[in-house]
């Protein structure tokens, strides 16, 4: 079995939110999985067909495999950094604000 992969790091975005665009492609076709992502009103599904069509693009190119012979085979959102910042709050205190980001990676495969 003939695949590709593509990964997008250090991507602004929790993975828990990343997660839910992740899973609405898991093991479909490559043509579905597009068109779900591009009507899907989850920030994370923009983000996460930029990584879907890069693979694509890996598959054609190295394996000289059609677009429409592809499937998703493996799609895993990790955590990367936090970068940590505080917000100010009562008697000199402060608050720590979490902004979590996200490594992408997608795997595409031949049937």
């Amino acid at each position: 079995m003939q695949m590709a992969h593509a990964k997008t790091k250090f991507v602004r975005i929790s993975p828990r939110k990343a997660r839910l665009a992740a899973a609405l492609i898991r093991g479909k076709k490559v043509e579905e999985a597009s068109t779900q992502l591009m009507f899907s009103s989850l920030r994370g599904g923009r983000l996460l067909k930029k990584t879907l069509d890069a693979a694509v693009a890996n598959a054609e190119t190295q394996l000289n495999v059609q677009r429409r012979d592809l499937h998703v085979k493996e799609v895993r959102v990790d955590a990367g950094p936090t970068l940590k910042r505080a917000k100010p709050k009562n008697k000199g205190g402060s608050h720590p604000i979490m902004k979590r980001t996200s490594h992408f990676t997608v795997v595409v495969a031949a049937e």
